[in-house]
């Protein structure tokens, strides 16, 4: 499920790029997290009725959870990308699975295990040969402004979000996720009514494609699968898989943006690929010896 949402959630990024000069950013946002609600809606309002007495009993737990990783991580992700290099974007979102390590012992006492730790190096590892196109003497240009200080931001955002879905209420996973999405669209209405004064959105096939893409599937399906996943396998693990998106952009980009695939970039996702693995494969190989 995580590698599906990986996909999906790098496919994002090329839509925003492939209809960035038609639709603003905050104005995709908005039109994202809306689309998503009206396709969800007609199927999760009979659980919101079924589940009210649960959700008036926690909306407290689902308001913080709509509003951390919905509205505040798009919030700061968006605008910290007006400002800050694609490559300087990738690098701080490469801190997310150490950051959901981090806030899981933190809030729940969940120490990571050592060879999560040594996982997560080796991807970040991958993701910094890929962003850097392995060329160690391009850490010399690496700038940090504001910009990057907001994508920071929505990085922290989001790496809380997966630590807090622990506390997330028992109610019908349809429901959880309307009402988040529903958050998401209250929290981004400001940004994309300031956006319509200011600049144009330009309605196209591509444009309204794009839309109906992010609305769909990094939305109402890849939400609900991570969701889903991280209450399976817990936050750590599930936050490692997050290395997997630049791996999956840079594959994408090759048809998609007709950009070329480089040795750098298959470097970089054997390192990805490895430092998701170790985790995963040391301890079921422990497992079976003592077996």
């Amino acid at each position: 499920m995580l590698t599906l949402v990986m996909l999906l959630w790098a496919g994002n990024s090329i839509a925003a790029r492939a209809v960035h000069s038609e639709i603003p950013p905050f104005t995709l946002a908005f039109c994202r997290w809306s689309g998503a609600l009206m396709v969800l809606l007609p199927f999760a309002w009979p659980k919101i009725v079924a589940d009210q007495p649960a959700i008036l009993r926690n909306w407290g737990k689902i308001l913080l959870l709509g509003a951390v990783g919905v509205g505040c991580f798009n919030a700061f992700l968006y605008s910290g990308l007006r400002y800050t290099t694609a490559t300087n974007g990738l690098l701080i979102q490469a801190a997310i699975p150490a950051l959901v390590l981090l806030f899981d012992f933190a809030l729940f006492r969940v120490r990571p295990r050592v060879f999560q730790i040594i996982g997560v190096l080796i991807a970040s590892a991958g993701v910094v040969v890929i962003v850097f196109r392995g060329n160690p003497a391009a850490l010399a240009t690496l700038s940090f402004g504001r910009g990057d200080a907001l994508v920071l931001c929505g990085v922290v955002a989001w790496s809380l979000y997966t630590a807090l879905l622990r506390i997330r209420p028992v109610i019908d996973p349809l429901s959880f996720l309307a009402l988040t999405f529903l958050v998401g669209v209250i929290a981004m209405l400001p940004f994309a009514l300031h956006e319509w004064q200011t600049e144009a959105v330009i309605l196209t096939h591509k444009s309204i494609g794009g839309i109906a893409y992010v609305a769909i599937l990094p939305s109402v399906v890849a939400y609900f699968l991570y969701n889903m996943a991280v209450g399976e396998i817990g936050a750590g693990m599930a936050g490692q898989t997050i290395s997997l998106q630049p791996l999956f952009g840079a594959l994408l980009a090759v048809p998609l943006l007709g950009e070329a695939l480089q040795g750098y970039h298959v470097a970089g996702m054997l390192l990805i690929l490895v430092g998701i693995a170790v985790p995963i494969a040391v301890p079921s190989i422990k497992r079976g010896e003592a077996d």
